[in-house]
C-alpha cells in the first residue's frame, strides 16, 4: 500500500493537510478581496488583451517603477504554488504532475478573479495580470515544493513505522491458511 500523506501519525497528517486548507482558503479571501475592490480612478483604460502589452508599458516607465508594478502582479498569488500541493497532501508525487495541476488550478483561480475584476468599477480585464500570476505560482512551487516534499519523504523513510499492535486478548496466534480455488 502506498501512503500519500506526509509522514507521522494519520493524525497528524490529518492536521497538516488542514492547516494547508485553511491557509490555502484564507490567502484566496484575501487575494479575491484585493482583487474585486473598486477603485477610484479618474479614468480607466481599455481592456488588455493583447498579451505583453502592459508589459511593455511597464518597461518603457523605468526599472524600478515596471519592478514595482510586475511584482504586484507575481507575488499575490505566488503563495498559492506552495499552499495548492499543501492542501493536497501528497508527498510522494510526480514533480512535473504536480507542478501541472498547480498551474492548472491557479490560472482557472486568476481567470475567475480577472472575469469579476473586469466589472467592477475601476478595474479592467488584464490579460498580462494573468500572465504574470501564474508565473508567480510556477516560480515559488519549482522554489519551494520539491526540496520540501523531499525533506518530507527522507524524514519519514528514517523513521521506522510504528509495529502493527495486535489486542492480547491471551490466546496463541492463529496462522492464516491460503484459499485454494476448487478446479472447475
Amino acid at each position: 500500500m502506498q501512503r500519500h500523506g506526509y509522514g507521522g501519525t494519520p493524525a497528524l497528517r490529518h492536521r497538516y493537510r488542514l492547516a494547508g486548507c485553511v491557509l490555502l482558503a484564507a490567502h484566496l479571501v484575501v487575494v479575491g478581496w484585493l482583487a474585486v475592490r473598486p477603485l477610484t480612478a479618474p479614468w480607466v483604460s481599455a481592456a488588455h488583451l493583447e498579451p505583453f502589452a502592459t508589459l511593455r508599458a511597464d518597461l518603457a516607465l523605468g526599472p524600478w517603477e515596471a519592478a514595482r508594478t510586475i511584482a504586484s502582479a507575481v507575488l499575490p498569488f505566488a503563495p498559492l504554488g506552495v499552499l495548492l500541493p499543501w492542501a493536497g497532501g501528497r508527498v510522494v508525487a510526480s514533480p512535473l504532475g504536480s507542478l501541472a495541476r498547480t498551474v492548472f488550478t491557479s490560472a482557472m483561480i486568476a481567470l475567475v478573479l480577472q472575469v469579476v475584476r473586469g466589472g467592477v468599477v475601476g478595474q479592467v480585464l488584464d490579460l498580462d495580470a494573468l500572465l504574470l500570476n501564474v508565473a508567480g505560482v510556477v516560480l515559488a512551487h519549482v522554489a519551494v515544493v520539491p526540496a520540501v516534499r523531499a525533506r518530507l519523504r527522507r524524514r519519514s523513510s528514517a523513521v521506522p513505522p510504528p509495529p502493527a499492535s495486535t489486542p492480547s486478548t491471551g490466546l496463541a496466534p492463529v496462522a492464516r491458511r491460503a484459499r485454494v480455488g476448487v478446479a472447475p
